[in-house]
C-alpha cells in the first residue's frame, strides 16, 4: 500500500502542476465549481476571489493544502498569489524502509517538517493563447536534525522536497496554451528550479556552481476537452537537473520494467455547483 501511495505520489508530481482548466495560470475557478483528476488535485472556488486546492490521496500521508487568490489586473496581465504548504514527514518515514518501496535507509528517522511554497502569477491572452509567467520563493520548517544523505535523488522529487535540506529555494516558469482546432489545445510549459549553494557531493558544472542544485523541466501535452465537465490530456516531461551524484536528463514517465518511455493518459472531471 506505501508502495503504491509513492507511485501515485510520483505521477501526480509529474502532472500535478500542469495548467489543466487554468490551474496553473492567475485564473480562479467560479465561485462552486469543482475539479478533479485521476492524478490531479481536488480545486474548489470557494468565493470569486479565492480557490483552495488538495491531494486527496496524498493526505493519507502527507497533508497538504494550498489557497490561490486573484488580484485584478496589472500591466494588462491578470494577476494571483498562491500558498501552499506540505507536511511531508509520515510519507518519508513510510518509505524509510529496506526492500521493495524503501526509498530512504531506514537508519534515518526525518522529523517533523512543514514546507511553505508562495508564487505570483500574471496570465495574459495573445494572439490566442494564454501566457502566464510565474515567480517564486519555497521555505522549509524543520524540527529537528536532517541528514543529507537521507535525500530522495529521484527527478522531479529531488527538486521538491531538496528545500528540506537546503532551507530555502527558488521556482519559476512559463506557460502558454493554445487552442489548435475543434475541441482540442496544446500546452507548452517550461520551469526552472533551484536550491541555490546546496552542498553537493558531486563535482559541479559551471551552470550549478551559479544555481546550486537546478532543475530545468520543459511539458508538452495535447488536450481533448469533450466538454466543460471532462478533459483527456497525453504528454511527455523532460527533466534536466545536477542532482548529488551529478546532472542527468530524463524523459518522462519512464517505465524501468520495460526500460522505455511511455505516454502518460491523465483524465479529469469537474461540474459547478448550483
Amino acid at each position: 500500500m506505501k508502495k503504491l501511495i509513492f507511485g501515485w505520489l510520483l505521477f501526480s508530481m509529474l502532472f500535478g502542476n500542469e495548467k489543466f482548466w487554468d490551474s496553473h495560470t492567475a485564473h480562479i475557478l467560479p465561485k462552486k465549481r469543482w475539479e478533479i483528476g485521476v492524478f490531479q488535485p481536488f480545486r474548489y472556488g470557494y468565493s470569486e476571489n479565492l480557490e483552495y486546492s488538495i491531494y486527496p490521496l496524498w493526505s493519507i500521508v502527507m497533508p497538504n493544502i494550498s489557497f490561490k487568490k486573484k488580484h485584478g489586473s496589472l500591466n494588462g496581465f491578470l494577476a494571483a498569489s498562491r500558498w501552499r504548504f506540505i507536511y511531508p514527514t509520515p510519507l518519508l518515514n513510510a518509505v524509510a524502509r529496506k526492500g521493495i518501496g524503501g526509498l530512504i535507509d531506514p537508519s534515518f528517522i526525518m522529523p517533523p517538517m512543514l514546507g511553505i511554497s508562495g508564487s505570483w502569477m500574471m496570465t495574459r491572452y495573445h494572439h490566442k493563447t494564454d501566457i502566464t509567467i510565474n515567480f517564486g520563493l519555497d521555505l522549509a520548517i524543520k524540527f529537528g536534525k536532517l541528514d543529507q544523505r537521507s535525500s530522495i535523488d529521484l527527478p522531479l522529487i529531488y527538486h521538491r522536497l531538496g528545500v528540506f535540506y537546503n532551507g530555502w529555494g527558488i521556482h519559476s516558469g512559463l506557460d502558454m496554451q493554445k487552442q489548435l482546432i475543434g475541441m482540442i489545445k496544446l500546452l507548452v510549459d517550461i520551469d526552472l528550479k533551484i536550491l541555490p549553494g546546496i552542498d553537493s557531493r558531486s563535482v559541479k558544472t559551471n551552470l550549478s556552481k551559479i544555481l546550486g542544485n537546478y532543475a530545468i523541466e520543459h511539458k508538452m501535452l495535447f488536450i481533448y476537452q469533450k466538454s466543460d465537465s471532462f478533459r483527456i490530456l497525453t504528454g511527455y516531461k523532460l527533466v534536466h537537473g545536477q542532482y548529488p551524484f551529478g546532472a542527468e536528463t530524463r524523459l518522462l514517465p519512464f517505465l524501468p520494467l520495460l526500460e522505455k518511455w511511455v505516454p502518460m493518459i491523465e483524465l479529469q472531471w469537474a461540474n459547478s455547483g448550483k
